[in-house]
């Protein structure tokens, strides 16, 4: 299926690590070409160096996403850069464990603000190009905010508000003919999911248990399936689609876990 992305600007924060890489890697295949939003220079500038091995262009803008004026600058930036943007996928942020028990109202808000803030941000400042374009807008969103997770309110509360402003968005930008849609992950195995299993006094027996729970081939889900679930919702393909979450989790979420 050719999902006509050829040319197309996608901005993807976080995309130099992890699943927003999977997403570059996907959208690199179908000809777009991916911005890459952050604020880690190096591992940006090594994501580039290792996504443009193929001979593709990736480009990228520098942005501490908390910042509200960092967000403007870079989407000016690419839209100078670039004459447009097609899509924006938003999907930089951390489970970082603010917990109800152990957090504070300063944990609380600094994790709202990475998490869920520049979902807002971002699309805002994006929005003018969007409307040029009829362009496509992803939320990558986590399980955390439908099953709950123990010891991680903050990030919880951030999904929560990631898959509210999915369908809000959706309503409120019918009439420029802009989809919005969230894909939730569950258990992907990015490196900083690695970081966390290796917290377990026995990651690798932690690491199994997980697996056996997922009920599709008792297996995590790539970051490149992720990535191949986020083109297509970025693509004419999905032309009539909008305001939805996909779980793109084997079942995780939703499906019996004695399967």
């Amino acid at each position: 299926m050719d999902l006509q992305l050829k040319d197309k600007v996608i901005i993807v924060t976080g995309g130099s690590k992890g699943v927003g890489f999977g997403i570059c890697e996907q959208l690199i295949k179908e000809g777009a070409l991916p911005v890459i939003v952050g604020r880690n220079k190096t591992t940006i500038l090594q994501a580039i160096k290792t996504l443009e091995t193929s001979g593709a262009k990736v480009g990228h803008a520098y942005a501490e996403l908390t910042d509200p004026e960092a967000c403007r600058n870079a989407v000016e930036q690419i839209e100078q850069q670039y004459g447009m943007i097609d899509g924006l996928v938003n999907n930089a942020g951390v489970n970082d464990g603010v917990s109800l028990e152990k957090g504070d109202f300063d944990s609380f808000t600094q994790s709202i603000h990475r998490n869920l803030t520049h979902y807002f941000m971002m699309a805002h400042y994006s929005l003018p190009a969007l409307k040029k374009s009829k362009g496509a807008i992803v939320n990558i969103g986590s399980k955390t905010s439908v099953t709950g997770q123990g010891g991680t309110s903050a990030y919880a509360a951030a999904n929560g508000g990631r898959n509210a402003l999915t369908r809000e968005w959706a309503v409120e930008l019918l009439p420029y003919s802009i989809r919005v849609n969230a894909v939730i992950v569950a258990e992907c195995y990015t490196p900083l999911y690695q970081k966390w299993i290796k917290t377990f006094p026995n990651p690798e027996e932690k690491l199994k248990t997980i697996e056996a729970n997922i009920p599709l081939e008792n297996r995590m889900t790539s970051a490149s399936e992720i990535g191949s679930a986020v083109a297509f919702l970025l693509s004419r393909q999905s032309s009539h689609t909008t305001g939805q979450l996909f779980f793109v989790d084997g079942g995780y979420t939703h499906l019996d876990r004695s399967l």
